[in-house]
């Protein structure tokens, strides 16, 4: 059975978002749901995987709040899991910009769908920005667009003051992977006084879900921040890994070259990671490799099971472990 990986987002004052986090981590649980959810008063964002029935009964409950029920998702679908834990978190901002006052709930860009965003960004008046990092660049992007080099998406203000004119640039396009980010950064530039500016709508995850690839003008792979690293026309999988040594992701050519170890390290971070390190990342590399020759998952457990799992063994050997600290999984007992 394929697991279904859904990116959502959706901004919307929630007051209430600290009160919030409890009970979505407890129906995520309770759900099997395992990836990441950012509450914050401007609205929720974040990526889940689950089975079809358990991705349905999120949204149904996430859509029961009016405040979320125009939120959308993106859908794709993998056969290995993705994400090893569930973790819902509260934070300033779902994200990031680093600047006060930037508000989608109050002023953002002109939404573009898919089917119409080739005919925005072939216009050559039209100033196309990659609202995205460099790493996500590099694999691939729209013809044509720009890269703002940025290793952070706060750095992306900084990059628009620099090198963006409102009086010259009268019409700028965005994107990014799933469309929060460039909804986010319309808001900023408006604010900044530029006239007309477009987002993809849904991201790029969108585009490559829904434009044949004949007529498409994305090139490359796109980054996804999961274990797939990387998707391709149709949102199929695509060839890139990620380093474990400094998370950058790599091309098969890359994987050949000489410097690079599977688990541990790339051409980039070879010669930079202390022994030390490259030492855990060896490992934690044959470790994951053990677990699965033994169809086991070395990463993911939660930290109850975990305990869980280790006082089982002490019963199997012989150990008097009480039946309410096995439920519970106290790592109290020894």
């Amino acid at each position: 059975m394929k697991t279904v990986v859904a990116a959502l987002y959706h901004f919307a004052t929630l007051e209430d978002f600290r009160d919030m986090r409890e009970p979505l981590q407890v129906f995520c649980d309770g759900h099997g749901i395992k990836g990441s959810l950012l509450l914050a008063n401007e609205g929720i964002n974040g990526t889940v995987a689950g089975s079809r029935q358990d991705i349905d009964e999120l949204l149904v409950y996430l859509r029961s709040d009016p405040r979320l029920e125009a939120l959308e998702h993106k859908e794709s679908y993998t056969d290995d899991k993705p994400f090893y834990r569930m973790k819902v978190k509260l934070k300033k901002e779902i994200v990031t910009i680093g600047i006060d006052g930037v508000n989608p709930n109050v002023c953002v860009g002109t939404y573009v769908d898919p089917e119409d965003w080739n005919a925005i960004i072939s216009d050559p008046d039209v100033l196309v920005l990659d609202t995205r990092n460099d790493y996500e660049y590099e694999i691939g992007t729209f013809k044509g667009a720009i890269d703002p080099k940025t290793d952070t998406f706060r750095e992306f203000p900084e990059y628009v003051e620099k090198n963006c004119d409102p009086q010259k640039h009268k019409k700028v396009a965005m994107f990014c992977t799933g469309g929060i980010r460039c909804e986010k950064a319309s808001s900023f530039m408006l604010q900044q006084g530029y006239e007309e500016v477009y987002h993809l709508k849904g991201g790029i995850l969108k585009y490559l879900e829904e434009v044949p690839e004949e007529e498409s003008l994305w090139e490359g792979e796109c980054f996804v921040f999961d274990d797939r690293t990387a998707v391709k026309h149709r949102l199929k999988q695509g060839e890139h890994q990620l380093c474990r040594g400094c998370r950058w992701p790599l091309s098969t050519k890359d994987r050949q070259s000489g410097h690079y170890r599977e688990g541990v390290c790339c051409s980039r971070c070879y010669d930079v990671l202390t022994p030390e390190k490259q030492r855990r990342l060896e490992e934690r590399h044959k470790q994951e490799q053990l677990a699965k020759e033994r169809g086991e998952v070395h990463l993911g457990m939660s930290l109850k099971d975990a305990q869980r799992k280790k006082l089982e063994k002490k019963r199997a050997l012989g150990a008097k472990v009480p039946n309410h600290l096995l439920k519970h999984g106290k790592k109290q007992y020894r």
